[in-house]
């Protein structure tokens, strides 16, 4: 087995891992599964509908070979004739919108000139801020990153901070994250050193967000706060048809659009010039919608 077929393998494996975990903190949905195949490889997506908290989520996986198109190389900046990539992605919206939105994804490209690289992340969307919250979020990701190198938070989150960003709301996605890509092994980072790391995160995800789901999906919440998160869910859509890089790709090389698009939420909702009430949640929500947060020492105080 060569290397980016061991990737493929444990990426596989953990994504399985996510799923049963996160069927266990859901208690009620479980994740279905559609295998496909096409000229470029193939995947596994795995759904789940309607949960107890989970609304929609998906996990998938995918493996995929082919030639490094123009298309590529232009988006890439790279020049080859063939390529490699695997990696897990998902996004989970839930019912209750005191529940945050969640997305995590880590991958693997490969070309045949001998450059390869990871990239991926994890970054949290509430549809309503809880400081302390944000506060532990952060914190879970700065230890994972920190068993590795301690540059990771800091340069990794800031990354976040400026990709996960709609220029045209000047607003972030949420309360940011971790974000990294084109990572090449170096001297400083090894190759196990940068695959490892995507491994932490990943199997981390699952125990992260069913945290959260245990601490949040029992609250009550009013129709003005579920119409503030079909408002917000709005956001979450323009960012990944707009500027998501992964759905670019995804669609540019040929994948499979149904895996690539079942990231949209089931329900979301646009307003004409929505003016929120004056120290409403959704106000309070709005003006932390800011890059630059150091949200460990934020929340925490």
């Amino acid at each position: 087995m060569n290397r980016i077929d061991n990737i493929a393998a444990t990426y596989s494996e953990i994504q399985k891992e996510i799923c049963h975990k996160l069927e266990s903190a859901d208690r009620k949905g479980q994740f279905g599964e559609t295998k496909w195949d096409k000229k470029v490889g193939s995947g596994l997506t795995r759904v789940m509908e309607n949960g107890a908290i989970i609304e929609k989520g998906a996990i998938n996986f995918s493996f995929v070979k082919g030639d490094f198109s123009k298309k590529m190389e232009k988006i890439l900046g790279e020049k080859a004739e063939k390529y490699a990539a695997t990696g897990i992605s998902s996004i989970l919206h839930p019912h209750n919108p005191h529940v945050p939105i969640i997305h995590m994804n880590v991958r693997y490209f490969a070309l045949d000139n001998g450059i390869c690289w990871f990239g991926g992340g994890i970054d949290l969307t509430p549809h309503i801020i809880d400081k302390k919250e944000a506060a532990w979020f952060h914190q879970s990701l700065k230890n994972s990153c920190d068993k590795f190198n301690p540059s990771f938070y800091p340069d990794y989150k800031k990354w976040a901070d400026d990709y996960y960003f709609l220029p045209h709301r000047n607003e972030t996605r949420g309360v940011s994250g971790i974000f990294f890509d084109r990572l090449k092994p170096d001297q400083e980072n090894s190759f196990e050193t940068l695959f490892n790391f995507t491994v932490e995160l990943a199997k981390s995800y699952p125990n992260i967000y069913s945290e959260l789901m245990k601490n949040n999906h029992s609250k009550p919440y009013s129709e003005r706060e579920k119409e503030w998160q079909n408002l917000r869910r709005g956001r979450y859509v323009e960012f990944n048809l707009i500027h998501d890089r992964g759905t670019k790709f995804g669609l540019e090389s040929d994948g499979n659009t149904e895996s690539i698009l079942v990231s949209l939420p089931t329900n979301a909702s646009w307003a004409y010039r929505y003016e929120p009430e004056p120290d409403g949640f959704e106000e309070k929500t709005l003006h932390l919608l800011k890059k630059g947060i150091d949200w460990i020492d934020f929340g925490n105080k």
